[in-house]
């Protein structure tokens, strides 16, 4: 147990471990840890690919650093409220920003000896401007967990569930999210992230049908630029609702491949 976590014990009050999982954030992370220095423990599961001075940076800001070899994001967050130890978790990531009205927050919310977990709004930045609409907010992330209570759903490999042992919460304040600096950035993610929803698709039993390809992303459009509003983000809002439709289409067309590639194997 480090000084802090000694400190906050003699105070009498839940100790916090505010944790980010990183791959290659040397750019992003400092920031990031700056902006929870005030949780009784810093800490950092490394990926083992990781290339850069990612591990440096987090050591020489105070944190601690496990290595945790990554399958996906659920298994990886499940490995975290393992490794490291405080009453409660606050999860966090590289390219957030924790602000001191959130930090004020967190800390008389854990005196809750009700809630499990608390629901965080995000202020998503996307190249460079606030989205107010679209679903990009208030974007609400279960991110304060008590440990002991809270665990990942392992069959969601991205975009992951929590499931709670008790009840929930909602935060006022926000956490700042400067997650895709270009489109390039973006459309390098999403493609990420489609590879897991795929493969997420096939587990659950959905073989997404061929007129699916066209519907699913016209539906995708209308609920984000129509139902959401996404309109009322200008451009910025077209172009994120048509490539978030885009990618709606490359999931489903990814699952089809998996499908037609296990009925090859058998």
């Amino acid at each position: 147990m480090d000084n802090r976590q000694q400190t906050a014990g003699a105070r009498g009050t839940p100790t916090i471990a505010a944790v980010v999982l990183a791959r290659d954030e040397e750019a992003n992370l400092g920031d990031c840890l700056n902006s929870v220095a005030w949780a009784d423990r810093l800490c950092v599961l490394l990926d083992p690919r990781t290339t850069d001075k990612t591990a440096q940076v987090a050591a020489e800001l105070g944190a601690v650093v496990r290595e945790h070899p990554f399958s996906d994001f659920a298994s990886q967050r499940n490995a975290a409220l393992e490794l490291f130890e405080a009453e409660w978790v606050f999860f966090i990531d590289a390219d957030e920003r924790c602000t001191p009205e959130l930090a004020a927050e967190i800390r008389t919310a854990v005196e809750d000896a009700i809630i499990a977990g608390w629901w965080v709004p995000r202020h998503n930045y996307i190249w460079g401007r606030w989205i107010r609409h679209a679903g990009w907010y208030p974007d609400h992330q279960l991110r304060l967990l008590r440990r002991g209570r809270a665990h990942y759903d392992p069959t969601k490999e991205v975009h992951e569930i929590v499931i709670l042992d008790g009840a929930e919460g909602y935060l006022e304040h926000a956490l700042l999210h400067y997650n895709y600096a270009t489109v390039a950035d973006f459309r390098r993610r999403q493609d990420y992230y489609a590879h897991y929803e795929a493969r997420v698709l096939v587990r659950e039993g959905v073989r997404p049908r061929p007129h699916s390809l066209l519907l699913q992303p016209m539906r995708e459009f209308v609920r984000r630029y129509v139902t959401l509003e996404g309109y009322r983000d200008g451009l910025h809002g077209l172009l994120l609702c048509s490539l978030m439709a885009y990618y709606t289409f490359v999931a489903a067309w990814r699952a089809r491949r998996l499908w037609a590639l296990q009925a090859r194997d058998r």
